[in-house]
């Protein structure tokens, strides 16, 4: 099994925890975490983005000009690409981008991503049960100080919403808090360091 340091919450070594093998042990598969991260990132895209054709523009359809005889090149209509503020030829119109990704491959492509973090050298600890009165973000950067993540990009996977410890690590920079069920793949993949609350593995234990 694989083993990873937990820490108490004031930053101690309280020794170390055995990780589930099938979420921190699993074959690590390329395939999976793409398609996981491509869909997440496709589903981002607002696909708002429009363009008028030379029919929706607001100009006249009369002919600008005689067909001869002006010396000028023909011309026929005024919403002709050609012109300025004419009409777009191919341009982008509104689109809905959603992109579906079967629920075993989300959850093998997240099985992937933690293993890969877990085959790392100290990219992964765990934290005991964060229990927090009143916001204070000193706690937080002396925590990530002692586990050397200071600067780092980190991740804290929480069992379960906390508003008082997400308000003391908002304000702090590369550092993200969510709980276990909202994590994705790419939020696994950007973490330089995952801090994992103790109570996310007895989770997993159970399922």
């Amino acid at each position: 099994m694989t083993q990873a340091a937990i820490y108490r919450q004031n930053g101690e070594k309280a020794g170390e925890v055995g990780l589930p093998e099938s979420y921190f042990g699993a074959e690590v598969k390329e395939g999976p975490v793409y398609y996981a991260v491509n869909a997440l990132l496709t589903n981002q895209r607002q696909g708002d983005a429009s363009t008028k054709t030379r029919g929706e523009v607001n100009f006249s359809t009369k002919k600008p000009w005689r067909q001869k005889g002006t010396g000028r090149a023909r011309a026929g209509m005024r919403t002709s690409p050609v012109w300025r503020h004419g009409g777009t030829v191919f341009g982008p119109h509104p689109k809905e981008y959603d992109v579906r990704t079967p629920k075993k491959v989300r959850r093998a492509a997240l099985a992937s991503a933690l293993s890969a973090k877990a085959q790392e050298e100290s990219s992964v600890v765990v934290i005991e049960n964060i229990e927090m009165t009143a916001p204070k973000t000193r706690t937080v950067v002396e925590f990530l100080k002692k586990v050397d993540a200071s600067g780092k990009r980190v991740l804290f996977m929480l069992g379960a919403v906390n508003p008082v410890f997400f308000k003391s690590a908002r304000n702090l920079d590369r550092v993200q808090v969510k709980p276990f069920a909202e994590c994705n793949v790419y939020d696994v993949l950007l973490a330089e360091k995952l801090v994992i609350e103790k109570s996310v593995l007895d989770q997993l234990e159970q399922k």
